[in-house]
């Protein structure tokens, strides 16, 4: 026993590591010795026992024992006592993570051996069980050995024996979780005898009529104690052999999600049959596995959040088939489950829940037909004397993601019985239960009266039941923290739908929120809740608070706390939207003077949010923003003039001068207003070029639409701004500026046709600027998007007959056919389309770069017309005709869902078979679009892997015959001219990891990244935040390859500069060091890396380096500490 609590309590830490290993080394020779007395048991026993403890902890320390520990433990394998041959699995298990694969392959043949010769049943128990413990502890090991190791355990599946067969169900497991691609070849075999084992139960006849059943229930409830006795007896061992097998299917549904569709095919129906199970633990693993089945089908489909659904509403278009299936088996799962339901078993109810909660999940709205069988069940299990907590809470999240996910008219006729026991959880004295309960009470008031329904459904008899146990809960100050919170917004949701209802008791509830308000604990979720209240439909009456919350919300904007300060600004808007009238300007005094302050580039949300509360403000209660404008106004400009600026914040900022200016309360009007935003844009040249690029953008929009709100200023404005652009005395940033808001301006229509405006911007196209020539191209498709039927023909005309000035023309189109809709786009079609084919073959690439898009966008105009004729163009002799085309259909795939994904799902293989083109930009450009389609919409390709996946992985190849030579003076310099190509490869290997996971051959895939640690910089890059990657998502696969994926690593990590070198390699060598350490790091965190013997060389190797320690460590953040996982690895 001493010896024991010693080897325990040795140290790995790497101070104390020589140590523990000495210790270790001293003492293996004396248990060696002590396991071999036969005589004494009790001496094997603990000598076993220790073993386990040493080889657990410092198996590759002992490397040097591991042969003469692995002959003395397999004649312990026959020894007549149980526990011998027990613990001595348990050390064989602990001995095969770190010895060699030699010894593996020794432990393995011997097991082989000894089951080939036929042995007594009782050790054949010990040979199979130990095969399924060095399965687990091996891992992918074993891989190699399954071709004679399967047919071995299948012909001992038919030997009489229980626990035997328990143990081949169990060895079957492991298999399957450690080697999933090796066990495909025997899948089929496996999966049969699980579903014939699964049902054997000799002693018991299942064929009682199912009705009959339900209908005595009440008779056989009394008679289940001595059912259970006269089944569950000693001598019945079938039961495990049930277990195991549901188990070992549970392992194949979660390795093998590519099997889907076949396992809703055959083992869908038997675990749906075996919910008749009559031993409770073997029914807890049915409902175990076949929440796999449904979690392994909602990994692939796409609903993210609750979105209500009724069952007749059009199914999504792009449906997983799994969905499909599992939609039609949900009648035959509710039927099933609502027997169950009012069993007495806690632990089968629990089962149903957590296996209807993950239902409810997968397919949102799947259970809408069959609430009424569910309700008796949940209300049961509510109020039933004999549940315990954790099942009346289990009840409670089910029911609470019942109503989330389902629509509230599917609820209403049902809560006359649905209340009462919700209603009786909340006062119970567990916390837990109350907090759970109240959840579900919020969503029981919406169900009473959902937001914009009106009729069809009385509340009135509900409401005072709800308001009082709400009430108690809400005015209780010693209660738990999360009750109080969900008290204030249970409380707040009844305010909302029901405020009518309440009448008296709504100035009381009013008050206690105000209290809440003021309690640092409680504020943000008053805060909330006021917020919640405020956008009612009642249009409930808030006068008797607003003054003092006001001046406590104000008080809030000064916190630094983020959530509490974008929470108070919510609450406001939500307050001077639908409250102005009752908000006397004094009162916003406290909120007023805190609003300047917000609106900085440091926090472009806060910004953002404070600048809508403004916009507000300026249309419900101008006088009080007339007292601010002159303080908030700066701000504003410094945001419009940041080049930060961009989507959200510009559309609040714009919708702000907008209302600023038609509320004429500022002291600052249309010209004044006008001029602060142009004003930095005429300083001197050196002013200007700090200006970013994103600040003219941003001003031009600005500008725009203070126009658009005054537009009797608009023809000033325009002729001013002419007049800038014609101003030879202008510095380049005003002449920008200017040429950028005439194409804003005419973006809304405002110029026509003017003829005026064309020449002034064809004569800046002409310029010897660079930024006036790109503005003025901005401009003139701006410009075209306003006035269509004006510009158009006109910017064609120029596109054929201007070749110099054609790049910046097309820029022009671009935006045209980006801004305007289809509608208008539509009679310009054919003429647009022939322009750009006309100019698909131009050696410029960035010109067929701008086609290439042009074409990709016109083509979502009338996509069933247009997207067959660019499939007909890849017959196009030309390299860069084709290299245009399929680009084009890199434009055609958006990240949102759009109209012509069907017809792309259909013809995109086509544009895919471009990846065999015999023109290498031709396979590059393709990639560059396989690429986009796996990031944007991965459902176009994920049927299309198997076939394209090879010409992808070939893509990754070093070719010899594209690296040449080039002379440059007295020096040689090598070109790779494959690779672009490798690079667009590799990046599209980097995107199927996040979208496609499940369409890989993870160990092929691995071989492609090992080749890729060893090229070019760029690649190397690439595929070390590829393997950090590999590392979090399939760490099994990358623990098989791990001493192969190592040596690169290791290389790069040591690799030390050239002396002389220039600066740029020093640093470039230093950054790829970085990258692979992360990746290393990465592999660190990976479950099991301790029992690599090569890995824990490594660590060590990095831990004993002082340059490479200093890397891991900076990479890790944390300065002196050790590596992780890696400080507990065996340092030999």
């Amino acid at each position: 026993m001493g010896l024991k609590t010693v080897i325990a309590e040795l140290p790995l830490t790497s101070s104390g590591l020589t140590l523990t290993t000495s210790v270790c080394k001293k003492i293996t020779s004396q248990l060696i010795g002590a396991m071999g007395k036969q005589e004494d048991v009790s001496v094997q026993l603990e000598a076993l026992d220790i073993l386990s403890d040493m080889l657990g902890r410092l198996s590759g320390a002992l490397v040097g024992f591991h042969s003469s520990l692995l002959s003395s433990l397999l004649p312990q394998l026959t020894s007549s006592r149980m526990a011998v041959r027990k613990r001595s699995i348990l050390a064989l298990g602990h001995l095969v993570p770190c010895c060699s694969p030699a010894l593996f392959s020794q432990l393995t043949g011997h097991l082989l051996t000894e089951l080939a010769k036929g042995p007594p049943t009782s050790m054949t128990r010990t040979y199979i069980q130990c095969l399924a413990t060095i399965s687990r502890q091996g891992g992918h090991r074993v891989g190699e050995h399954l071709e004679k190791l399967i047919p071995m355990v299948v012909k001992f599946t038919s030997v009489e024996d229980d626990e035997l067969r328990e143990y081949c169900f169990q060895a079957f497991e492991a298999f399957i979780r450690r080697c999933p691609k090796e066990m495909s070849p025997h899948v089929a075999t496996v999966t049969k005898l699980c579903l014939k084992f699964m049902t054997f139960d000799p002693n018991y006849n299942y064929d009682d009529d199912e009705e009959e059943q339900e209908d005595s229930m009440d008779i056989e409830d009394g008679l289940d104690e001595e059912s259970d006795d006269e089944y569950s007896d000693d001598d019945d061992m079938s039961w495990k052999v049930r277990r195991s097998s549901i188990k070992c299917l549970d392992a194949l549904i979660s390795t093998r999600r590519d099997l889907l569709l076949s396992f809703y095919s055959s083992v869908c129906p038997a675990l749906l049959a075996r919910f008749k199970e009559r031993e409770e633990n073997v029914r807890a693993d049915v409902f175990a596995a076949f929440s796999t089945l449904l979690k392994q089908t909602r990994v692939g489909s796409s609903h993210h959040g609750h979105v209500v659904t009724t069952s007749d509403s059009e199914p999504s278009k792009e449906e997983e088939p799994a969905v499909t299936m599992l939609k039609k088996q949900v009648p035959v799962i509710v039927k099933v489950l609502h027997r169950q339901l009012k069993e007495k078993s806690i632990k089968s109810r629990q089962g149903c829940f957590c296996l209807l909660t993950e239902l409810a999940h997968t397919v949102l709205g799947a259970l809408e037909q069959h609430i009424p069988a569910l309700i008796p069940g949940i209300v049961f299990s509510l109020t039933d004397k004999s549940t315990s907590s954790t099942m009346r809470i289990d009840a409670l999240t089910f029911f609470h993601v019942l109503l989330l996910s389902h629509p509230p008219q599917a609820f209403q006729p049902h809560m006359q019985v649905l209340l009462p026991p919700v209603v009786a959880c909340v006062e119970d004295s567990f916390y837990k239960i109350t907090s759970e309960a109240l959840l579900v009470a919020q969503q029981l008031v919406r169900v009473m009266r959902p937001q914009g329904q009106t009729g069809g459904f009385d509340p009135k008899p509900f409401v005072k039941e709800v308001f009082s146990v709400t009430l108690k809960r809400l005015k209780a100050t010693d209660i738990d923290q999360e009750v109080k919170e969900r008290a204030i917004t249970c409380m707040g949701h009844m305010v909302c739908h029901l405020g009518d209802h309440l009448r008296a008791e709504l100035q009381g509830v009013l008050a206690i929120f105000l209290e809440r308000l003021k309690n640092e604990i409680t504020r943000l979720t008053a805060v909330r809740t006021i917020t919640l209240i405020s956008a009612s439909s009642l249009k409930i009456d808030l006068s008797s608070i607003l003054p003092e919350a006001l001046s406590v919300l104000g008080s809030f904007l000064r916190k630094n706390q983020r959530a509490l300060k974008l929470g108070t600004l919510a609450c406001l808007n939500a307050l001077v939207t639908h409250h102005a009238a009752s908000i006397k300007p004094a009162a916003l005094e406290p909120v007023l003077s805190e609003l300047p302050a917000l609106v900085d580039e440091s926090d472009m949300h806060v910004s953002q949010v404070s600048v809508t509360l403004m916009t507000c403000m300026a249309k419900a209660c101008p006088s009080s923003l007339a007292k601010i404008s002159s303080s908030v106004l700066p701000g504003v400009f410094r945001l419009v003039h940041s080049p930060l600026l961009q989507g959200g914040v510009l559309t609040a900022i714009v919708d702000f001068l907008q209302a600023l200016v038609l509320s004429k309360t500022s002291n600052l009007g249309y010209s004044q207003l006008l001029k602060s935003l142009t004003d930095p844009f005429h300083s001197s040249q050196a002013d200007a070029a700090v200006i970013h690029r994103q600040s003219y953008h941003s001003v031009a929009r600005c500008v725009a639409a203070l126009s658009s709100a005054c537009p009797k200023e608009t023809p000033g404005t325009v002729a001013g701004l002419m007049k800038e652009v014609k101003s030879p005395g202008s510095p380049e940033s005003a002449r920008v500026l200017a040429l950028l808001c005439l194409g804003e301006v005419g973006r809304t229509g405002s110029l026509g046709g003017s003829k005026e405006v064309q020449g002034v911007i064809l004569e800046a196209i002409s310029s010897t600027n660079e930024e006036v020539k790109t503005a003025a191209s901005c401009a003139l498709g701006s410009m075209a998007v306003g006035s269509l039927n004006d510009y158009l023909p006109f910017l064609l005309k120029e596109i054929s007959s201007q070749p110099r000035r054609q790049y910046l023309l097309l820029h022009s189109l671009k935006e045209v056919i980006s801004a305007c809709p289809a509608s208008s786009l539509s009679p310009h079609v054919e003429s647009i389309w022939t322009l750009l084919f006309q100019n698909c073959e131009c050696q410029e690439e960035g010109t067929r770069n701008l086609v290439a898009e042009c074409l990709g966008k016109l083509t979502f105009v009338n996509a069933s017309q247009l997207l067959p004729r660019l499939k007909q163009q890849l017959k196009a002799g030309s390299p860069l005709a084709r290299s245009t085309v399929v680009t084009a259909i890199k434009f055609t795939i958006v990240d949102h869902p759009a109209p012509i994904d069907s017809l792309l799902k259909d013809c995109i293989g086509d544009f895919l078979k471009t990846l065999q083109d015999g023109d290498i930009n031709v396979r590059r450009v393709a990639l560059v679009m396989f690429n986009s389609a796996a990031h944007n919409k991965p459902s176009l390709i994920r049927g299309l892997l198997a076939t394209v996946l090879p010409h992808l992985y070939k893509e990754t190849q070093i070719r010899k015959d594209l690296i040449r030579e080039v002379e440059m003076g007295p020096f040689k310099h090598t070109v790779d001219d494959g690779l672009d190509v490798r690079k667009a490869a590799f990046e599209c290997m980097y995107t199927l990891l996040d979208s496609c996971l499940e369409g890989l051959d993870v160990l092929q895939f691995l071989d492609h990244v090992e080749e890729g640690l060893k090229d070019h910089y760029d690649i190397r890059m690439l595929t070390f935040l590829m393997l950090a990657r590999l590392a979090s998502l399939c760490p099994a696969a990358v623990l098989q390859r791990l001493d192969r994926l190592i040596e690169p690593l290791k290389a790069t990590c040591t690799t030390k500069v050239k002396a002389g070198s220039v600066k740029q390699e020093f640093e470039k060598q230093e950054e790829l060091r970085r990258s692979a350490m992360r990746a290393v790091a990465a592999l660190l965190a990976v479950p099991e890396v301790e029992r690599s013997p090569s890995m824990a060389d490594f660590a060590n190797q990095i831990r004993t380096n002082a340059d490479m320690a200093s890397i891991y460590q900076s990479i890790q953040g944390v300065e002196g500490e050790g590596l992780g996982p890696a400080e507990s690895m065996d340092m030999s």
